[in-house]
């Protein structure tokens, strides 16, 4: 018999300070009206002093493995997407495993930046159906916060904090469909941080500090539009499926008008697209999983319905995961 991954529960959290648009207004030349125009945004959560991605993503592990009706010594695979590790090493997930108390399973960070959720649970999709695990916790979480430069207003105003989760259970009929998973390094410029362990953080970039993210806004919208317009081609086929087969849509919450267009491909109409980027922001691996658990909560997705995921992030990296809930 065939082993498939599904997902059992899910959960999020998200930090106790908010940051709006008119907080912003009053930090660099910008206006609530242009952001909103532009990207959607709101209002953004925004880890504390001294509050780590750890944190967060012990807050929205707790939750999703609660909602599955596991317990954590359940959990025989750790997998967590993020840019914004603890620590150099040892890994976010393995200090996730110390705050969870779980001994002894693999546990592993994914770093793909804002498709890392997707990748994340790529992964840990074919432990389970190789046998290899039988219940994941799969997490994305971020501090973005720390890698932006708060006199930037191109950038400032597009990320936040926050930590999404899900438990993905071995089962005997398909949940998880199909994952794709893409990159092309070719455009690391568009969007990056110069920085690094290896390169040194005082490196010369005639952008800005090093330290920073640095984005070229209108080259990493086009790429996006039409990636993401092709990778929901590329999953409808696999699948041998119409678009009329997508129940929802639960994009990576980067901005309005990349969410609007990905849904006009699917001739999607709004009230079937997750979005949550006006509350939220960016909040890059954790993106995709917060809008889910909203959804989930909050009644709209419900069991036997098919969800497409789906992601772009520096590197270029993009993908999407096709599943049925």
């Amino acid at each position: 018999m065939n082993t498939f991954a599904r997902i059992a529960g899910t959960g999020s959290y998200l930090p106790e300070k908010v940051l709006t648009n008119k907080d912003l207004e009053a930090m660099v030349d910008t206006t609530d009206q242009w952001i909103r125009e532009r990207t959607g945004i709101v209002k953004r959560h925004v880890a504390g002093e001294g509050q780590t991605t750890c944190d967060l993503a012990e807050q929205a592990a707790r939750r999703a493995i609660e909602a599955a009706g596991r317990q954590v010594d359940d959990v025989d695979l750790i997998v967590l997407a993020t840019t914004t590790a603890d620590k150099i090493f040892p890994s976010t997930a393995c200090l996730l495993q110390q705050r969870l108390d779980i001994h002894g399973c693999a546990a592993f960070d994914v770093q793909a930046v804002c498709t890392g959720f997707v990748y994340a649970l790529g992964v840990a999709e074919k432990f389970i159906r190789t046998g290899s695990a039988s219940c994941a916790l799969v997490v994305g979480a971020e501090t973005f916060s720390r890698i932006i430069d708060w006199s930037d207003r191109g950038t400032c105003v597009l990320f936040g904090d926050g930590a999404g989760a899900v438990v993905l259970e071995a089962a005997d009929e398909p949940g998880i469909l199909s994952t794709h998973l893409h990159a092309d390094g070719a455009y690391e410029n568009l969007l990056h941080v110069p920085g690094g362990v290896s390169r040194g953080f005082d490196v010369d970039d005639a952008e800005g500090d090093p330290r920073y993210t640095h984005m070229k806004g209108n080259e990493v919208f086009k790429m996006a539009v039409n990636t993401l317009g092709r990778i929901v081609d590329e999953t409808l086929q696999a699948n041998d499926m119409k678009k009329s087969d997508v129940d929802w849509l639960v994009p990576h919450q980067a901005n309005i008008r990349i969410i609007n267009a990905t849904a006009r491909k699917l001739n999607m109409a709004m009230d079937k697209v997750v979005v949550t980027v006006d509350q939220h922001g960016n909040t890059s691996a954790a993106s995709v999983p917060l809008a889910l658990d909203v959804a989930v909560r909050d009644g709209r997705i419900r069991r036997g319905e098919v969800l497409l995921l789906e992601a772009f992030g520096g590197g270029f990296t993009w993908g999407s995961v096709l599943l049925r809930y």
